[in-house]
């Protein structure tokens, strides 16, 4: 007698038919990820009830005031920086420290003077490149580099930006390598550093000058110390992922033949991981020159200070041309540090050290002699030009237009007919309802982990007391992230598929991606006035490039086999997009929107200069009016808003993303 059996499948937590339980093991459940057309299916019936309950806002009862209790530890410092032992025994030593080795290091630059530093910059270069002809092209781009901010008349500001650069990279890569090293080792280090970093990343800069500035005051400690800290993640999080990538094959090895841990450390470990680690301090690099506009609010000086008085009088050529002089630098460190990993550990040899070392020696000597400032008739002046092309602009597309009206008409129709209504509809709509809406939205692209950090994250905002300011911020972020979306993936497909779209955009988002984000903000100040239109479109503008690099590599990444099979049977470029690219390629795609979320909430801030308003003004105020309670606490909240959108944009069984890359 036959038996019909109709297969099913087995979902998750299930056991197959016929399976039984060896003794004595304990049966264990999984939860279940929903399906998509169910959660679909609940958030159409809740949203609408819950907007027709209305009531929205959080509850009184559940929010708890920490404002006057930081503002009392302000107070509390302020009246005993002087005389407390901690600030004259410790701090004070740290704030000194500080000053003197970046005073120290400006000093060096300047002695050397610009034929000397410039000698020295591409000794180095080409060293790092191997002291041979592979160590030419670094070399010419670390003199064209440095020579180019002397052109363009800001060589002073330049040897200011350098020496806390330069500073700030050795302690940050110094800690980063003793906290890597403990990561890399414990595994319980590591779990303690992960949320930590992960915090330090998404935390607002601004809101680390805000204790810094009540403990040192305004100047270098603040901007160093705030420099370091933005730094040190990417050089703890590559040092760590080096040392735990190591061959195990090699590590047992090595203690096959006798030798301690701590010999396995200097001998294997730390040389397998010499690609992580010169990748960390590239990265490190590049985030410590993102911050030096930001640590020119507290009088770091510099090219920053150059930027933000920019940003102030709306002066676009003097901002612009001192940003492209930070691009310059990036450019030329970058270069110098990827030649070094290049090289790949090759020895470059006495004679190509002897070399280097009487190059440097020669040029710091004649540059000694010569004098330290860059001559003044070998300068060109491009900020003019680009004011008047600004200005041609702005008098062209700002108001009068035909048809279209100007921009100052499609600012004020975006706000009235996209931000005020997704802020009111935010506002309207019960806490309770965006905390499962939140919940759901996390579910569909990651995990109940990922859904139940969301809703503690965004119910850490309302207990806070900054709940509507926070909806009025997330509306701003969500428009800013879509419109990225938009143009990114538009943009992306088409680097994606036409190689020659890709190499033309490369070097246009190496510079977009450099420039400080005050930069663009000058421009859409001009054009559309200061407000929420002008911080959305920066931020939009800043976070574009890494969302267009993200997508178009995510998309060449898909099978070119599967792309073969559907031409063959007979799709068109659109359906291969939309049915083959689109559908594997989601991951990456989830990446870019992650990628986009934390690169907008890094503009948030800068946005409440020029009028964004909510979390961003209030972090800017209590930076510029001492007052702490109030800037932390909407530091805090950006913080969690950032938690919160990541865990929303994080695909299942991805670890959280290292910050904006620059």
């Amino acid at each position: 007698m036959s038996t019909v059996t109709t297969s099913r499948p087995i979902v998750d937590g299930e056991r197959p038919p016929g399976h039984t339980d060896a003794p004595g093991r304990r049966r264990t459940r999984r939860l279940v990820r929903p399906s998509t057309p169910m959660v679909l299916l609940a958030l159409a019936l809740l949203l609408p009830t819950a907007a027709l309950l209305g009531g929205g806002g959080w509850p009184q009862a559940l929010r708890v005031d920490l404002v006057p209790a930081l503002d009392s530890f302000a107070d509390w410092v302020v009246d005993n920086r002087e005389t407390h032992p901690v600030f004259l025994y410790f701090l004070l030593h740290l704030s000194n420290a500080a000053t003197d080795s970046v005073a120290w290091v400006h000093d060096l630059l300047t002695a050397a003077g610009w034929a000397g530093v410039l000698t020295a910059a591409t000794a180095l270069a080409w060293y790092a490149g191997g002291a041979g002809r592979r160590g030419a092209g670094p070399a010419l781009i670390a003199l064209g580099s440095l020579a180019g901010c002397g052109f363009l008349g800001l060589w002073e500001q330049a040897t200011e930006t350098l020496a806390l650069m330069l500073v700030s990279v050795v302690v940050a890569v110094v800690l980063g390598l003793l906290l890597g090293l403990a990561g890399g080792l414990s595994d319980t280090a590591q779990r303690i550093l992960r949320p930590v970093l992960d915090t330090m990343q998404v935390l607002p800069s601004f809101a680390y000058l805000l204790p810094l500035v009540l403990i040192f005051g305004i100047g270098t400690p603040s901007a160093l110390i705030t420099t370091v800290i933005y730094a040190m993640p990417p050089m703890v999080r590559m040092t760590t992922l080096g040392l735990r990538g190591a061959d195990p094959a090699v590590l047992e090895a090595s203690r096959s033949l006798g030798s301690t841990s701590w010999q396995r450390l200097w001998t294997a470990r730390l040389p397998m991981a010499r690609p992580q680690l010169l990748l960390g301090l590239n990265q490190t690099i590049m985030m410590a020159l993102s911050m030096v506009v930001i640590a020119s609010v507290v009088g770091a000086g510099g090219l920053g200070e150059s930027v933000y008085q920019a940003l102030k009088t709306r002066d676009f050529g003097q901002g612009l041309t001192a940003g492209l002089a930070i691009v310059l630098i990036a450019v030329w460190l970058d270069r110098t540090t990827a030649a070094a990993g290049a090289r790949g550990g090759v020895p470059v040899g006495r004679r190509g050290t002897g070399l280097v070392l009487v190059a440097a020696g020669g040029g710091l000597l004649a540059g000694s002699s010569a004098g330290g400032e860059w001559p003044e008739a070998v300068t060109v002046d491009i900020a003019a030009p680009l004011n008047t092309v600004v200005d041609w602009l702005v008098g062209n597309l700002y108001q009068d237009v035909p048809v279209l009206g100007g921009t100052s008409v499609w600012a004020g129709n975006f706000t009235s007919w996209v931000l005020n209504p997704l802020n009111n509809g935010l506002q309207a709509l019960p806490w309770w309802s965006l905390l499962l809406l939140a919940a759901a939205v996390a579910l569909l692209v990651g995990t109940w982990r990922g859904a139940s950090t969301a809703v503690l994250a965004l119910s850490c905002i309302g207990v806070l007391g900054i709940w509507d300011k926070a909806l009025y911020t997330l509306s701003q972020v969500l428009v800013a992230v879509a419109l990225t979306l938009l143009l990114g993936f538009a943009i992306g497909i088409l680097a994606a598929r036409v190689r020659t779209v890709e190499r033309l955009l490369r070097p246009v988002f190496d510079a977009m991606q450099t420039l400080p984000q005050f930069i663009y903000l000058i421009p859409v100040v001009q054009l559309f006035n200061a407000g929420r239109v002008a911080a959305i479109t920066a931020a939009a503008v800043y976070a574009l490039p890494a969302v267009v690099r993200v997508t178009t590599q995510g998309l060449k990444q898909v099978s070119p086999a599967a792309l073969e099979v559907s031409r063959s049977l007979g799709a068109t470029t659109w359906q291969q997009i939309r049915d083959v690219q689109w559908p594997l390629a989601r991951p990456a795609l989830l990446v870019a929107a992650n990628q986009g979320v934390v690169l907008v909430l890094a503009v948030v801030v800068i946005g409440g200069l020029v009028g964004g308003g909510a979390l961003g003004f209030d972090v800017v105020k209590g930076l510029t009016a001492g007052e702490l309670g109030t800037g932390l606490i909407a530091g805090a909240g950006i913080v969690c808003l950032g938690l919160a959108l990541d865990k929303l944009t994080q695909p299942a069984g991805r670890p959280a993303l290292t910050h904006h890359s620059h």
